[in-house]
């Protein structure tokens, strides 16, 4: 039954965690000197240290501000406390856990009639006061000395960088302890008046009922942490101000600072021995130790950075925590008792004469009842845990290494494929121009043609011309000087010809490639053979041929025959089909 009850107090622990988380890490993921998963991490265990080996301080203190003595008021006081936290961590908000419940356990005071010890109350109010101040003060402070000792010294950044690094870690599980130690007793405060009288023996030690509580506590604060505290991280570490990594280190040490004090049994307790005050050993609101340490940060270099809007939601959210949770708490105990008929007050006379009368009627089945040895049992988990552990080690390095295999098969996949899509383009591009270089050659070619065909036509008509004029002559009565002078432009406009030059010219071009791969296969060739064999790759008949050189037709075949000789062609080899190939 009081485990069902605890899991409201482990509810606010659970908010606490993911609220106050952010005062301890805040400042280093928001600058991004630390990864939220190492932060998470590191967090977790230290706040269960911090809550099992030092939380007693504070809680000692809530139990004087007001005991309560039924498990059901605990119950409720706690779940109050947790939603009102909750309700402003949706808000994000960084408020303190130690507002909500310090607020709901006056509220069972104001229902259940038990006075509220003014003087407590003054000195936890007192330590909210105190809080950001002493963490601004301390901010300064360690900033200055930060700032001097990095000046004497001159570490290069880059080792500086990794100094600062591993400096919020060391402070921030420091921070931890620290939140831990101080706040768990806003988690299980209320419930130390009802926990079972209860020992466990683990052989190695032994862990009383309190202990076990604090225990408990701790864990749920470290679950918060780990699943809910992100966001308000993000807004302290970003919106209020923005953080260097030196800044984050002095921060977080400084507000780890004012928790320590506030929850050190040892410390106080020294001061005491050389006759100075006692520490108050309160709850102290982490949020505000923090915004105290950022403000004096702030201050120091000339309040510029500030942003005071989100400074001002944060305060109302101080003012109105405890509040909220009190009256919630005042109408939440209302209805428990009446609708759900819950104990959630007890005479504090007859609960202590229940005991007393327990004890005396059965002592040793109470001492009996009070021990129990889980030695084996704890041994036997340790051992089931380390073969999950190995179970767990195998199956992650297996999917990692398989994992790995795929990334590299993918790797060497997307490897192949952007290289067969590169030579596809190579190709592409490369087929583009060899349409463009064929066009362009067929372009030349058909101009070649033309060309060759209009010399061919000029010339014959410029035979048949020559033919009629010798005609003429023969005739007595006809003047052969002029006709002779006709004759002869005749001839010369056959020999030199404008056309037949530009031709050449087109054949030069278009054959350059051609020339040489000719030359490398028959290099005795004579310039006029290769001439030859370039109209010959034209598919121009021997006629015309003869045409365009202005020479006879039996030339031409006669330098096809040579032509044909130098080449070493068969008789039934084709000279024409044989160029083509070339």
């Amino acid at each position: 039954m009081f485990l069902l009850f605890l899991t409201s107090g482990l509810f606010l622990g659970w908010s606490l965690g993911a609220n106050d988380a952010a005062n301890i890490f805040g400042s280093a993921v928001g600058s991004k000197m630390i990864k939220f998963s190492v932060a998470v991490f590191v967090a977790s265990i230290f706040v269960i240290l911090g809550s099992f080996i030092q939380g007693s301080g504070a809680s000692n203190t809530l139990g004087e501000l007001g005991s309560v003595n039924a498990i059901g008021g605990a119950f409720t006081v706690a779940l109050c406390a947790g939603l009102t936290v909750f309700w402003m961590t949706k808000l994000q908000l960084p408020v303190s856990s130690s507002q909500g419940i310090i607020g709901a356990i006056i509220g069972w005071n104001f229902y259940s009639g038990n006075p509220t010890d003014m003087n407590v109350l003054g000195k936890i109010v007192g330590a909210w006061i105190a809080g950001p101040i002493l963490g601004a003060v301390f901010a300064i402070l360690i900033y200055l000395l930060l700032k001097y000792t990095l000046h004497k010294s001159k570490i290069h950044l880059l080792k500086l960088d990794a100094y600062l690094k591993y400096g919020l870690l060391v402070v921030g599980a420091f921070g931890a302890y620290s939140l831990g130690a101080n706040n768990v007793a806003n988690v299980v405060g209320v419930f130390i008046p009802s926990v079972p009288e209860i020992e466990l023996n683990f052989g190695v030690f032994i862990l009383d009922g309190k202990q076990l509580l604090f225990l408990i506590g701790g864990i749920s604060i470290a679950a918060g942490i780990i699943t809910y505290s992100k966001k308000v991280m993000m807004t302290v570490g970003n919106n209020l101000m923005k953080l260097s990594a030196e800044s984050a280190l002095v921060i977080v040490l400084a507000h780890s600072l004012v928790l320590f004090i506030f929850s050190s049994t040892t410390l106080s307790n020294l001061l005491q021995s050389v006759g100075l005050p006692a520490i108050p050993l309160v709850p102290v609101s982490s949020s505000q130790a923090v915004v105290g340490a950022i403000m004096g940060i702030g201050l120091l270099k000339g309040g510029r950075n500030i942003k005071f809007s989100i400074l001002g939601k944060i305060t109302l959210g101080w003012i109105a925590t405890p509040i909220l949770a009190g009256i919630i708490t005042f109408v939440s105990l209302f209805f428990m008792s009446n609708v759900f008929k819950l104990v959630v007050v007890q005479d504090e006379s007859l609960v202590v004469s229940q005991k007393i009368n327990a004890i005396i009627s059965s002592p040793k089945i109470s001492a009996s009842a009070a021990s129990v040895n889980l030695y084996q049992p704890l041994l036997f988990t340790i051992i089931g845990l380390l073969l999950v552990l190995i179970v767990v080690l195998i199956v992650v390095l297996t999917r990692k290494t398989s994992k790995a295999k795929e990334e590299e098969s993918t790797d060497i996949l997307l490897k192949y494929e952007s290289q067969e899509k590169l030579l596809q383009t190579e190709l592409q591009k490369v087929t583009n121009e060899n349409a463009k270089l064929e066009k362009e050659i067929e372009f030349k070619r058909k101009e070649q043609m033309g060309i060759a065909i209009s010399i061919i036509q000029k010339n014959q008509f410029l035979e048949k011309l020559k033919a009629k004029i010798d005609k003429i002559i023969l005739k007595p009565e006809v003047n052969t000087e002029e006709l002779t002078q006709l004759k002869k432009l005749i001839i010369d406009n056959l020999s030199i010809d404008k056309e037949r030059e530009k031709f050449n010219i087109f054949i030069n071009e278009l054959n350059t490639d051609f020339y040489l791969r000719l030359a490398n296969r028959y290099p005795g060739l004579s310039e006029n053979e290769q001439r030859l064999t370039a109209l010959i790759r034209l598919n121009l008949s021997s006629k015309e041929i003869a045409s365009i050189l202005n020479i006879s037709t039996k030339s031409v075949e006669v330098n096809r025959h040579r032509l044909r000789k130098k080449m070493h062609l068969k008789r039934e080899e084709n000279l024409t089909e044989l160029i083509n190939k070339l």
